[in-house]
């Protein structure tokens, strides 16, 4: 039995050999195994339990399956705290879980997303707690574009987002800078190019070489230092990061967002020229300028030496023409304002007499102010004299005393009728006073032992105690005879 599987197409990386196109998995069955299969058929069959079941399963599988490459559509990608991708990969009929686990995973320039087409290979293998099989991934690429190409692209909309890229934050560049920092290999053909274009536009400019890589996987982080080291430590007016052309993969240390975000932080204002013209880097477009060319960045920088010599000739020859034409004409004007000139002796003349004819008119003026205040105050003193709290007091005084005796003679009249009123009350609480009536010869008899107050002979019976209240005294009696 022989089985073909086709797992690749041309997507896959370059560095694969054209011979691994196809993958043909041969699979030969002996012939013991043959009669082996037979003879279990015709014995009682084998009851597995889940566990040797998925044994058996996985064995297989990672047997068989142990190399494979897939093409496929990502879906339900998830990153957690561990560091570990897990996907599925789907294609119209069907789909496989897939992880790739943290070691594999770092080595990845781009970051997988869901709908992305991809291409990865791994091994079959089988999770025996959910009895589930998936693909364990060692390598994935995306197809249709290089890994770089997409992990430059996330990079750029990413740091776009944060607004990285924003022209309102970057900083100008100076005019002519003094002290230039240029971050790059020492051993480079950029450099070079740089020197040569400085010591013929403006040979006393000085310049300070920072080494670093810019090539290989330390050069992002030897560059990132040389900025900090920079800006803490130097006193430069314009940074400078370049090299030389290259492929996406050379040119990557540029790309990174520690990068980025380390030229955003600089004090002081960055050029970036990295690579030829049609290079485009991340650092390009944090930069605060952005030169195509090494050389085209020294010429940036620097003026030519000669052409400001020229313009300096030039501006002092209209400086002195505008001058001459300045004085001439203020020696014109001088001469037009001393002919309109007078006699001094004249003017002040005048002045003193017309400061006399002002003086006389405010002489005048203030007698008139004076008398009309003068008038009013007159009528302000009548006013005050006729309105005087004196008067006004005396008024109050005498109606005073006449409402206190008024008062005085209202407060008499009604004491007067309180007391006869009280009188009245007195003589009627006597008349209504029990013991006056029982001074009049009556009494008030008490049954004993309650002492109640007998109305009627009905409330008491022969042989009762009974208490009769006087006029004065009382007396104690016991009933003899009750009548009707």
């Amino acid at each position: 039995m022989e089985v073909a599987y086709i797992v690749l197409n041309s997507s896959i990386p370059q560095f694969l050999n054209s011979q691994f196109r196809f993958i043909r998995v041969k699979l030969r069955i002996r012939r013991e195994e043959i009669i082996s299969i037979l003879s279990e058929l015709i014995q009682t069959p084998k009851v597995y339990t889940v566990s040797d079941l998925t044994a058996a399963i996985q064995d297989l599988l990672e047997e068989r399956f142990d190399f494979v490459w897939v093409e496929g559509e990502i879906s339900n990608f998830r990153s957690p705290v561990s560091g570990h991708y897990y996907m599925v990969i789907k294609d119209e009929k069907a789909q496989i879980r897939a992880v790739m686990f943290r070691i594999q995973a770092r080595y990845l320039k781009f970051l997988p997303e869901d709908g992305m087409k991809v291409i990865v290979q791994g091994r079959i293998g089988v999770y025996a707690p959910r009895g589930e099989y998936q693909i364990i991934l060692d390598y994935l690429e995306p197809m249709g574009v290089g890994a770089l190409a997409l992990a430059f692209e996330q990079v750029k909309k990413k740091l776009a987002g944060m607004g990285v890229f924003d022209k309102d934050i970057k900083k100008p560049l100076p005019f002519l800078p003094k002290r230039v920092a240029v971050i790059t290999s020492p051993t480079g053909a950029a450099i070079r190019d740089f020197l040569k274009i400085i010591r013929r536009r403006f040979a006393n400019m000085e310049i300070l070489i920072v080494p670093v890589r810019v090539q290989g996987d330390q050069a992002c982080e030897e560059i990132v230092n040389a900025l900090d080291l920079i800006n803490r430590e130097l006193e430069i007016d314009v940074i400078v990061l370049t090299r030389g052309g290259g492929s996406l993969e050379d040119l990557w240390a540029f790309n990174q967002e520690d990068l980025a975000l380390a030229i955003r932080k600089s004090g002081i204002p960055v050029v970036s020229a990295v690579g030829h013209e049609i290079d485009l880097t991340i650092s390009d477009l944090a930069a605060d300028f952005r030169a195509p060319t090494p050389s085209a960045a020294a010429e940036l920088l620097v003026v030519e030496k000669e052409s400001l010599i020229n313009r300096l000739d030039q501006a002092k020859t209209r400086l002195i023409s505008g001058m001459g034409l300045k004085l001439r004409s203020l020696t014109d004007e001088l001469g037009r304002m001393r002919n309109r000139i007078q006699d001094p002796r004249k003017g002040l003349a005048n002045l003193w007499m017309r400061l006399d004819e002002i003086h006389l008119r405010l002489i005048r003026v203030m007698d008139l102010i004076i008398r009309d205040k003068r008038k009013g105050l007159g009528a302000e003193i009548r006013a005050l004299r006729l309105y005087s709290p004196v008067n006004r007091i005396t008024v109050i005084r005498q109606n005073l005393d006449f409402q206190r005796a008024t008062l005085v003679r209202v407060m008499e009249r009604r004491l007067r009728e309180l007391q006869m009123s009280r009188s009245l009350l007195e003589k009627r609480m006597t008349d209504l006073n029990p013991l006056s009536v029982l001074k009049r010869g009556y009494s008030i008899t008490l049954k004993l032992p309650e002492k109640r107050v007998l109305k009627n002979v009905s409330g008491v019976g022969k042989g009762d105690q009974v208490q009769v209240l006087l006029g004065e005294g009382e007396l104690e009696c016991r009933v003899e005879k009750v009548g009707g």
